[in-house]
């Protein structure tokens, strides 16, 4: 076959996994996140005897009690997906996802059943939760591993802009919702109208991943016999795992924030309209859509810690100007502006980010590694940063709450950038293992992805 032809049929192959993974992960986070979105409305329906502040309290550690099964999921499918294969991995997140997406869509309410009617909600919650855990460890991975020496981060961060797409259709779904519907109508029938439409990614999705080639499905005798992937990750990655998830920390928060909390935040805090709060989500998710992969170009470029590190660098001195400007004067364009400037920076460095993350695990554990960090970082940090960030907004008085929060993760993830080694350009999998630990000496340099 002539060389043209080979590399044609890698460029297709390369764009099909990007289609199929595209698709298919914005309607997984379409399904998850449109909770977020829809909390106003669910906390008045599921809590009703409560005070608004309790309602949206509790419906923001619902959703965050979502993430608390991301953990499991990841390490459960991961390891799935290290075993048996990638796209046999994601088959069973759309699955599961479409399971929950059925519970929420037609689920009580408590007048017709019930405590069992908010137990039904959470109950989804965990499905959806331990679903979405697996998914960006089996997407990210087969993505990444499609991809050439030069190209992992472009082809990684089509995992964020992916999660951009179904966090932007679900905000522009859902901002429809509240701007078309009467309260009555919405809190009547309307709220369910996004997880009907959710249902959607079970044939689609099952569909476009078929299409797809598997990356490279580990033996079991390379995995081992007798150990788990998760052991060999805890007992032999052990350090790639606790300098990973420090590292990723500030990437999850300040997505979780911006596009999840700040809609809340503009609607309790500032007294906008909640459509205006809604159309800050969708400006958040095309920004992630449209420049994740250009980010993800420069960090293949210039190599992942410039990117991370300048990007982190803008964030901070942002955050304070632009919270004050915002609070001087709360309006619909000044959050808008805020939003898509803070969006801009948390997007630049996500993607290097998240490549950085796989880079740091063998190909046996690969899945297992990125989704065990990815999920437990995001279930202890990310998922519950509306609510952590709701509560200290409402203790202390102060809305500059976000912006402290904020700060203190960055900075503390930028830091832990000084031990990990950016390894911008290198073979992936190389036969000597080069991307396993590092435990300090020029000799195992080479076995890590820790410097």
């Amino acid at each position: 076959m002539a060389s043209s032809d080979i590399e044609g049929k890698k460029r297709l192959s390369k764009n099909k996994a990007i289609a199929a993974i595209t698709i298919g992960n914005a309607l997984e986070f379409f399904d998850f996140t449109v909770y977020g979105f829809m909390t106003s409305v669910i906390g008045k329906i599921f809590f009703p005897s409560m005070s608004a502040y309790n309602q949206l309290l509790l419906t923001v550690a619902s959703f965050g009690v979502g993430f608390l099964m991301r953990p499991l999921g990841g390490i459960v499918i991961g390891a799935y997906a290290d075993r048996a294969g990638r796209k046999k991995a994601m088959g069973l997140t759309i699955t599961l996802m479409a399971l929950g997406c059925v519970m929420m869509a037609f689920a009580p309410t408590p007048a017709q059943t019930g405590i069992s009617a908010p137990l039904i909600i959470v109950a989804a919650r965990l499905i959806q939760g331990f679903s979405a855990g697996g998914e960006v460890g089996a997407s990210t991975t087969l993505l990444v591993e499609y991809a050439s020496a030069n190209e992992r981060a472009y082809m990684g961060s089509w995992q964020i802009a992916s999660q951009g797409l179904g966090v932007m259709v679900g905000a522009l779904f859902s901002g429809l919702l509240v701007t078309v519907l009467s309260p009555t109508a919405l809190q009547s029938w309307g709220w369910r109208l996004p997880f009907v439409a959710g249902l959607l990614i079970a044939p689609v999705g099952m569909f476009i991943r078929r299409q797809l080639d598997e990356s490279g499905t580990v033996s079991v005798e390379r995995a081992g016999r007798r150990d788990s992937p998760l052991k060999l990750v805890l007992r032999d990655h052990w350090q790639s795992v606790v300098l990973a998830s420090l590292m990723f920390i500030s990437g999850t928060v300040g997505v979780y924030v911006i596009a999840f909390y700040m809609p809340t935040f503009a609607a309790r805090e500032l007294g906008l309209p909640v459509q205006v709060g809604l159309w800050a989500g969708v400006l958040f998710g095309a920004v992630n859509f449209v420049l994740a992969p250009y980010s993800g170009r420069l960090a293949d470029r210039f190599g992942r810690k410039p990117v991370i590190v300048w990007s982190r660098v803008l964030l901070i001195m942002v955050l304070f100007p632009g919270f004050h400007w915002l609070l001087a004067v709360p309006s619909p364009a000044r959050l808008y502006t805020l939003v898509g400037v803070l969006s801009v920076l948390a997007t630049t460095q996500t993607p290097a980010l998240l490549v950085m993350l796989t880079e740091m695990f063998p190909k046996e554990v690969r899945a297992t590694g990125l989704s065990f960090v990815y999920s437990t970082v995001v279930a202890v940090f990310s998922g519950f940063s509306p609510f952590v960030v709701t509560w200290l907004v409402h203790q202390s008085g102060n809305k500059l709450a976000p912006a402290w929060y904020l700060l203190g993760i960055t900075v503390i993830s930028a830091i832990v950038m000084l031990w990990i080694r950016d390894r911008t350009g290198e073979t992936l999998d190389a036969a000597d293992g080069a991307d396993a630990i590092e435990h300090g000496s020029k000799s195992q340099g080479r076995k890590t992805g820790i410097a």
